[in-house]
């Protein structure tokens, strides 16, 4: 089995894993646990804490006391581990515990399988930036893959969806079966996955390295903060957490968005509402397409531009769905789908190369980290807080969300995001910018 195939797969279920359960997860807490938006936001923003918390940790101890592919696997098997305890959990507040410790495990996995495709890679003699991204691509196709299966084993009338059935009608259990099927796959693959991982090409520490001089804050990786007393780099960071707000917010709230038209007669049985994961998996398949269109968007336009076009797409993104409809407009939602592919990547790549091509080469992982930290830590934190609060007090009444002014309201929301960047965020276009990717 060659090096190449054993990362594709390894990339394939590092997304398979998270993907069975991400976009379902609030059908799960709406739908069959009865949560509030506020304590659904609170479940969510666990993605975000651990994101700040947790890669700089598991990247020091790869770095100095574990094989890398040995610490990849041990967290896979934890995170494993943890969400087979999901489903015993009643309340949301025992259920964000769980899951915050589902999310420490997880979480930097998400950089650790970089690093490890990149060692492995590179004591091979591999061309790293040739071969990773078609490697790579194979994580979005196994996360689309996990949302459909997903999507087959929870619907009761699927031959697909276990439990024991009486009559016509599910029993509890069964119910209950049906809405857990996501965390038994996802746990089930992970463990497997952490498994695997361990018998990949062993990566050691590094510890022939000198840290005899080396400082607390360069130990823990937060000397990009130093970054912040440029006005230009400061900038950047802030509307990085803004725009992190909303990186996640349909994929939090995207299915239960499109099964809630089940409360509407007409639309209730349409493919769209049986089928929400599979209709919202074009999302994930339009980002392997977009993701191939970056180096021309950059070379063409530049950095500030091309993360412009990605605001834009995210005011579509919303947009879309605050006047698509399973029948009339489903073009619409099919739309808001595609965008995101475009509003997704172009952000998260050409935000990595400016950060790139900006910052000293001795602080350069330290500050992708900082941007990670956040769009993915703080900005997921802000976005699932507040959309929690604000979906609870100011669009639910009798029960029954108000999908139309709540991505009405996102949609805004990125539109003023959108001005103030363009106002405030001061870079000038360098055609050489993307050539360093390659460096």
């Amino acid at each position: 089995m060659s090096i190449k195939f054993r990362l594709t797969l390894m990339n394939f279920f590092q997304l398979f894993v998270w993907g069975a359960w991400l976009t379902t997860l609030a059908s799960y807490g709406f739908g069959f646990k009865q949560w509030s938006g506020q304590e659904f936001g609170i479940v969510f923003s666990t993605l975000g804490i651990a994101s700040i918390i947790m890669p700089a940790i598991s990247g020091i101890i790869a770095d100095k006391f574990m094989n890398l592919e040995k610490l990849y696997g041990l967290h896979h098997i934890l995170y494993g581990i943890t969400l087979l305890i999901i489903p015993n959990i009643d309340n949301a507040s025992s259920f964000f515990w769980v899951m915050l410790f589902a999310m420490i495990f997880y979480m930097p996995t998400l950089s650790l399988s970089n690093a490890l495709s990149y060692t492995i890679l590179k004591n091979n003699d591999y061309d790293v930036v040739k071969v990773y991204p078609p490697i790579r691509v194979f994580g979005t196709i196994g996360f689309i893959v996990a949302m459909w299966i997903t999507n087959l084993v929870s619907d009761p009338e699927s031959p697909l969806a276990f439990g024991l059935e009486i009559g016509n009608k599910l029993s509890n259990i069964t119910g209950m079966a049906i809405q857990c099927n996501q965390f038994y796959i996802a746990a089930f693959f992970a463990i497997l996955l952490g498994i695997y991982s361990m018998t990949l090409p062993k990566c050691p520490p590094k510890n022939e390295i000198d840290n005899s001089n080396v400082t607390l804050v360069e130990k823990l990786g937060l000397q990009g903060f130093k970054l912040f007393k440029q006005t230009k780099m400061a900038t950047f960071f802030i509307f990085s957490i803004f725009l992190g707000a909303a990186l996640q917010l349909t994929n939090m709230y995207g299915e239960t968005y499109i099964k809630d038209f089940s409360k509407v007669p007409e639309f209730a049985d349409t493919f769209a509402v049986k089928s929400a994961n599979i209709v919202l998996s074009i999302s994930q398949i339009s980002e392997t397409i977009f993701i191939l269109a970056i180096p021309f968007f950059l070379k063409r336009f530049g950095i500030k531009k091309v993360m412009l076009f990605s605001l834009i797409a995210w005011v579509l993104r919303f947009g879309f769905f605050a006047y698509g409809d399973p029948i009339n407009s489903l073009w619409m939602i099919i739309m808001s789908n595609i965008v995101y592919g475009f509003a997704f990547d172009f952000f998260n790549i050409s935000g990595s190369l400016f950060v790139e091509t900006t910052t000293d080469s001795k602080i350069r992982s330290s500050a992708q980290g900082l941007f990670m930290m956040m769009t993915n830590g703080f900005g997921a934190v802000l976005g699932s807080l507040s959309s929690g609060y604000l979906i609870d007090n100011y669009f639910t009444y009798n029960d029954v969300k108000d999908w139309h002014n709540i991505w009405l309201t996102f949609a805004i929301y990125a539109l003023v995001i959108t001005v103030l960047f363009a106002i405030f965020f001061k870079h000038k276009h360098n055609p050489n910018d993307v050539e360093s990717i390659n460096h």
